[in-house]
């Protein structure tokens, strides 16, 4: 049974970093897509950052976290990191890991994750 699961998540000042990591366990293919959402409270669940296992690494940002915020993975381990610097109050969500194993092109768009963690919290005060 696949697992996913979030931590790291809690409250920071702004500009202060956070790191998130999502283990899995489960499921171990040579490559597939991880990615990080989040959901503010009356918003619609958006893809931030997303990166293939296999292969390049290649990687995809939303504009919103571009440049501040990185994902990785270590292999090894079976763990996706978020790096999170410079954080704003703005990034305050809902923060979940999710996996994609059709074996396309890593994408931000919901749709195609088959797997979820169940969250870890994240709020930047000013």
């Amino acid at each position: 049974q696949v697992q996913l699961m979030e931590s790291g998540g809690g409250s920071v000042q702004a500009g202060k970093s956070l790191r998130l990591s999502c283990s899995t366990s489960g499921y171990t293919p040579s490559s597939v897509c991880m990615a990080w959402f989040r959901q503010a409270p009356g918003k619609e669940r958006e893809g931030i950052a997303a990166i293939e296992t296999g292969g390049r690494r290649s990687t995809k940002y939303a504009d919103s976290v571009k440049e501040r915020f990185t994902i990785s993975h270590d292999r090894r381990a079976g763990a996706t990191y978020l790096n999170m610097n410079r954080p704003e109050p703005e990034d305050t969500a809902m923060y979940y890991c999710a996996l994609d194993t059709s074996g396309g092109v890593c994408s931000l768009g919901r749709g195609v994750y088959n797997y979820w963690g169940q969250g870890t919290q994240v709020t930047v005060s000013s």
